[in-house]
């Protein structure tokens, strides 16, 4: 796109053009104006307060608990903007910040800090910069040929001295470490020191993996992978999710909340990465599993709710936050864009109503926590999200994070967090992450090939936006060698996805324009969809198969599938590829056993689960109609003695994710609502507050029924307000209800029950 004119509405009607260069250069002033408010009056401090225009250091300002366990006296500003400094074309800037770390930064300090911070900040900026450093050098750059890997020698001084914290029983390290003395008792028996986060854990692969391929140390690799394979080890083997919070000494969860946000998010980025630029298919494996459960579990519609890692069904808070808006990012590395557009576009719709996203928000967009510190997840997964599609609108959404930067945050001594979205109320705070990565990925998100002086397609970005080649896979050391033998898994892509491409053509923007506005398009194209392995192409489903069908069983030995006999009696499903018709069929079969492990995974996670019923009691069904239904975790029970019956109403909107609109036709009724676009917590809220005697939630999954799926509870939170009963159908039995309904000449008359009631003529059945 040669200096692409796009064309935007803006609040008067009146429609005005702008370049990308515009922009762009934007973006460059915005960045100098914080960069030099920090070296004019920061420097060489950690972070500037830009309120206060002075330097933040620990120990003189007041304590601010966690978030100051990030700085150590080691110019963390400063080590984090290096690489992005590259990335803006500034090599004269980039020298002279390299020598200024080189000829001061000392690590030899007695100062407790975040391994996590120290890692993805310190080391990831030290490695960052020496990865430019190196390539312009290489390349031939004028300015760095005096560069003899100073940065990397700085990067060996703070790895080593983050590597204590890694010597806990589990191997899992201590969340935090003295830069000179190590870890002493405190830090590894106290209840805050042996208690870590997931992310915290496990987000120092890349930066290690790094660190022992150019220093042909294999030490800190291994003691990364080591880590990642005791998580993976402690995951919820029924749901494939893992915890918030685990002790490092024993390696038990301490907080089993599931999500992708805080606590979790660089964990499964990480998870992914490590597959990218180290070619090791183990970690592929692994991301797949976990994205299958928090796809199932975790994301409803365009929302990522925390669940209960052992109770995945269960939500576990009443809200989300901000650190989720990297999650659309990650999907387009995975190559799920459907699902990517969908979610980035309801966080968009949160910067619209607030300006920023909020730390924490709820459902409906409310603020739970105001404060916002510039966080730069939601710029990131706009970046990504226009390299793949190049699709306008992205570049639209940039400019309103760039012009609300600009507005709300900047001051005169750069850009202040916000205190509060919405009264726009400011803190004296200035990370360094809106340096390396906030700026940057606007940056990159407006800029033209040219205007970039790095091949910014052979490098990865760490979590904190930190540039690593991806030629670190060519480096070899025996030790991680003898480490990854006989480990490759040979993987089929997920039939949900699709990876992006370099079509200069429409196509994805017309794909990802049709997604926003709710227009139905396959994601994927047509010679590739019919190669892919789901559901739908299998020749024998687990909730059909019938063991002494000989159909079946010939359908399941092309697919590879053996049923052997055990000596207790049982039946056993075991997988062949090698007997199996053909490599396809033999993808089927996989495809079938995974399915048949869901089927058992369920079934164990919901083995007492009563259904429910919903009886149509008007003519011409009189009663002799009973459909079956599943049950709610929140209003009131439906028991023997217990049930209510009344005339049924479709809600308006019929999601029921809002207040409803027609008021008059539900009051005193029971509600029918659609499953999506909210929880179903939600739904009852609103259903509850038109009048509504009940509710029942239809399923919005096509051809779903209740003889092949399993029942299950509906969720709900902490709160205890519903008073009215709710049901849930599936599909096939919701389209009898809505036709009954719908057909009904006057009130269709129905009853919500744990059983039928007896019809005029006595008797009832169940429909199944």
């Amino acid at each position: 796109m040669n200096a692409a004119l796009i064309t935007i509405a803006i609040t008067n009607n009146i429609a005005f053009i702008f370049t990308i260069q515009f922009f762009r250069e934007k973006v460059l002033e915005m960045f100098y104006h914080g960069y030099n408010a920090y070296m004019t009056n920061a420097y060489p401090a950690d972070e500037l307060m830009p309120l206060s225009c002075r330097g933040r250091i620990r120990g003189v300002e007041p304590d601010r608990g966690d978030i100051d366990d990030a700085l150590g006296k080691f110019q963390l500003t400063l080590i984090d903007t290096l690489d992005t400094l590259a990335v803006l074309g500034d090599v004269a800037e980039f020298n002279k910040a390299v020598r200024s770390v080189i000829n001061t930064v000392s690590f030899d300090t007695d100062i407790v800090v975040s391994v996590f911070e120290t890692n993805i900040r310190i080391l990831g900026g030290l490695l960052g910069g020496h990865a430019v450093a190196a390539h312009l050098k290489e390349s031939g750059r004028p300015e760095l040929q005096w560069y003899n890997n100073e940065l990397l020698d700085k990067a060996k001084d703070i790895g080593n001295r983050l590597l204590p914290a890694f010597n806990s029983p589990t191997g899992i390290p201590y969340p935090r470490v003295n830069l000179k003395y190590g870890i002493n008792k405190e830090l590894s028996t106290s209840s805050t020191g042996r208690s870590t986060c997931l992310s915290c854990a496990g987000t120092v692969l890349l930066e290690f993996a790094a660190l022992s391929r150019w220093s042909q140390n294999a030490t800190f690799e291994l003691k990364a992978r080591l880590v990642m394979k005791q998580l993976w080890k402690r995951r919820q083997r029924h749901s494939n999710l893992l915890g918030q919070t685990i002790d490092v000494n024993d390696g038990d969860w301490i907080t089993k909340d599931s999500g992708v946000g805080a606590g979790f998010d660089s964990y499964y980025e990480y998870c992914l990465k490590a597959y990218i630029l180290l070619g090791d298919e183990t970690f592929l494996h692994r991301f797949n599993t976990h994205y299958e459960a928090i796809m199932n579990y975790i994301s409803q519609g365009p929302m990522l709710v925390n669940v209960l890692m052992h109770r995945p069904r269960y939500a576990s808070r009443p809200y989300m936050d901000a650190l989720q808006a990297f999650w659309p990012g990650l999907q387009v590395l995975k190559g799920d864009l459907k699902s990517a557009v969908i979610t980035h576009q309801w966080l968009y719709e949160i910067t619209k109503k607030h300006n920023f996203i909020p730390e924490a928000f709820t459902p409906n967009l409310g603020v739970y926590w105001p404060h916002h510190p510039l966080r730069p997840e939601f710029a990131e997964s706009t970046y990504f999200l226009y390299k793949a599609t190049r699709d306008p609108f992205y570049l639209e959404v940039g400019k309103s994070i760039v012009e609300n930067l600009n507005n709300y945050a900047r001051v005169p001594c750069g850009f202040a967090a916000l205190k509060d979205v919405r009264t726009l109320s400011q803190e004296d705070r200035l990370d360094s992450f809106v340096f390396a990565e906030t700026f940057k990925y606007l940056y990159l998100l407006f800029a033209e090939k040219e205007d970039v002086i790095l091949p910014i397609d052979n490098f990865i970005f760490t979590t904190e936006a930190h540039l690593l080649p991806l030629s670190l896979s060519n480096i070899r050391i025996s030790e991680i060698d003898r480490v990854m033998e006989n480990k490759t898994i040979n993987f089929t892509m997920d039939a949900s996805t699709c990876p992006a491409n370099n079509d200069k053509s429409n196509s994805f923007s017309k794909f990802t324009m049709n997604l926003r506005s709710g227009t139905t398009e396959k994601q994927c194209d047509p010679k590739d969809a019919s190669q892919a392995i789901n559901a739908d192409n299998l020749k024998l489903k687990p909730s059909d198969l019938v063991i002494g069908n000989l159909e079946h069983q010939k359908l399941l030995q092309e697919m590879g599938v053996q049923i052997v006999s055990i000596q207790d009696g049982r039946l056993h499903l075991q997988h062949m590829p090698s007997i199996a018709k053909s490599p396809k069929d033999a993808e089927l079969g996989l495809e079938f056993m995974r399915q048949v492990i869901e089927v058992n995974r369920i079934i164990k996670e919901n083995p007492v689960i009563q259904p429910r019923v919903v009886q149509l009691l008007s003519a011409p069904h009189n009663g002799l109609v009973t459909l079956s239904a599943g049950p709610a975790q929140f209003g009131k029970n439906l028991t023997a003695k217990y049930h209510v019956r009344g005339f049924a109403a479709i809600s308006n909107p019929v999601s029921g994710c809002t207040a409803l609109n027609n008021f008059d036709d539900v009051s005193g009724k029971i509600v029918i609502t659609k499953r999506g676009d909210c929880m179903f917590i939600d739904k009852a809220r609103n259903v509850q507050a038109s009048g509504a005697i009940g509710l029942i939630v239809i399923d919005n999954t096509e051809g779903s029924s209740a003889h092949s799926h399993q029942v299950f509870a509906m969720s709900g939170d902490q709160n205890n307000d519903i008073k009215i009963p709710a049901v849930f159908l599936f599909q096939k039995e919701g389209k009898i209800l809505i036709e009954a309904v719908r057909n009904s000449d006057s009130k269709f008359e129905i009853l919500l029950g744990a059983r039928a009631i007896s019809s005029k003529l006595k008797w009832s059945f169940l429909l199944m």
